[in-house]
This record gives C-alpha cells, structure tokens and sequence, in this order.
C-alpha cells in the first residue's frame, strides 16, 4: 500500500514540468513568429521607400534647375505727392529654360522699361506693404511675358471701332479668339525682388 501513494506524489512533479517546457515551447514559437513578421514588415517598408525615393530622385532629375536673370538695380521716382519718394529695386527674372535666356536678352530694355513705368505710377505707401509688393511683382510679370503674347486682353467696342480693317467682323470678340495660332508659355515665369528699398 505504500507503494501506491509514492506513485501519486512522483507524477505531479511530471506533469508541472511538462506544463512548463510546452508552456516555454509557446513562448519562444511566439517569439520567432513574431520576430519574423516583424522583420519581414520592416523589409516591405524599406523596400516602398526605396521605391519611393527612387520615383522622387526620377521626377527632381527629369525637372531641370532653376534659370535666373538678375537685371541691374533701378531707381524710380514714385508717384507720391512732392515727387521726393523713390525706390530702389533690384529685380532677377526665373526663366522657362536655358534657351529663354537669349530670348529675353533681346527684350530687356523693352522690359525694364515697362517696369520703370510701371514702378513710377505706384505710391511708397502702397510699395511698404506685402500685398503691394506682390501686386507689383504680378503686374511686372505681365510686363516681361507681354513682347513674347502672352498677355491676352479683350477688346473693347471703342478700341475695335479704331481698328479701319475688319472690325465689323470682331467687334465685341477678344482678341484671343482672332488669333488662329496657339501661345507658347512665355519664357519669363517668376519675378523675384533682390532688393527693395524705399526713401
């Protein structure tokens, strides 16, 4: 009799053992699952970045640098009461293209004399504030594109009754829709200030 009770204290130590090693034989299963899923996730992301920094290395390659075109510093006279304001202004041109260069050098004492007109009806009040700077750089933009077409505007009854030659045909129309020949983007694309300076 003696013998049976010993039996049944041995096999509880046994089985708490077994417990133990399948409950580490999950764990470490655990461990390598989710390790693996963890470094088969890391690989997919580095692989999309990759990806990803290859298209945006292939559309800032196909896009070309920049092209400038500083002009000479002008001083202007404003528009203010007692004519004693005036302003300094340095002016750089962001061409299209290389190739726009040339193109615009053979325009650029029609241009600056645009922008000299143009800077000397503006006011040092209005020249003070940002929204008057933005205007102007948007008004000598329109300026600089003008001797290439690209500035389009309606015409008038009054200015097509000038018109001798055709103008029972287009009056009222823009003049846009008169020009059979498509517009090519204008070289001159931005107008930036390298200096401004009002006294």
């Amino acid at each position: 009799m003696s013998d049976k009770p010993a039996e049944k204290t041995a096999a509880p130590p046994k089985s708490k053992k077994l417990l133990l090693l399948v409950g580490i034989a999950v764990v470490i299963v655990a461990l390598i699952v989710g390790g693996g899923w963890f470094y088969v996730s890391k690989q997919r992301a580095a692989a999309l970045d990759g990806e990803e920094e290859e298209t945006v290395v292939a559309k800032v390659k196909s896009k070309e640098a920049p092209v400038y075109l500083p002009l000479d510093n002008m001083v202007v006279n404003l528009a203010d009461p007692g004519g004693e304001k005036v302003a300094q202004i340095g002016i750089t041109l962001e061409l299209s293209d290389t190739h726009a260069t040339e193109k615009v050098k053979q325009y650029l004492p029609t241009i600056r004399s645009s922008i000299l007109i143009l800077v000397s009806q503006k006011t040092s009040e209005e020249l003070l504030r940002r929204e008057g700077k933005e205007k102007l750089a948007a008004d000598i933009l329109k300026e600089a594109a003008r001797p290439f077409g690209g500035v389009e505007e309606e015409a008038t009854d009054e200015v097509e009754k000038k018109d001798d030659v055709g103008a029972k045909k287009a009056k009222g129309k823009p003049k846009a829709a008169q020009k059979s020949q498509p517009h090519e983007a204008p070289p001159v694309q931005r107008v930036l200030f390298s200096s401004f300076i009002v006294q």
